[in-house]
């Protein structure tokens, strides 16, 4: 366990006569998940940003744990996905890689095919198992039931709920489910 420490957070975007935050001061314990649920612009995507240091604010964010973002940019979707999976969480062991997805209802043989095969929802569970297993890191989830059927989301609403170290960013109510 460590703690992400923000204190005396202000943020507004270039030009806006209106902080996003103002002086706001929190502990995040990294074995925690959290869920930010709520209408467009209201701020949850670009507390991560911040998270993630895109933006320049007044305050400060520490943390001892790297901050890492879902959805993950894969730049060669021509890869197997083995090779991205690995690439992500180079630690990761092949029985590790197969029982996670197991725990997401993806068939072992999605590891050897092209990433650009599988579904979107195949896609988006392959990378969050990479990313779990990813040593020393707390996960900024931002809309991962964007391609998933209602199943789909139960699943993964199960799965998310045996995780820890993680902030999910949800419109909808899935984010609620998660506890």
């Amino acid at each position: 366990m460590s703690l992400v420490n923000v204190t005396n957070l202000t943020f507004a975007y270039e030009g806006s006569y209106d902080n996003i935050f103002e002086n706001v001061s929190f502990q995040i314990d990294t074995d925690w998940k959290l869920g930010f649920t709520g209408r467009n612009g209201r701020g949850k995507t670009t507390f991560l940003n911040l998270l993630l240091g895109k933006y320049e604010y007044k305050g400060s964010i520490s943390a001892s744990v790297t901050f890492e973002y879902f959805p993950y940019e894969v730049q060669d979707e021509e890869n197997f996905t083995i090779d991205i999976i690995k690439e992500i969480s180079p630690n990761s062991m092949d029985w590790e890689i197969i029982k996670e997805l197991s725990l997401l209802d993806i068939e072992e043989d999605v590891l050897y095919r092209q990433f650009y095969t599988l579904s979107r929802g195949e896609q988006t569970k392959a990378l969050l198992v990479a990313m779990f297993l990813k040593e020393n890191s707390f996960l900024l989830i931002d809309e991962p039931t964007n391609h998933l059927d209602a199943e789909a989301r139960k699943i993964l609403s199960n799965y998310l709920k045996k995780k820890k170290g993680f902030i999910l960013i949800s419109h909808g109510v899935s984010a609620r489910h998660v506890s």
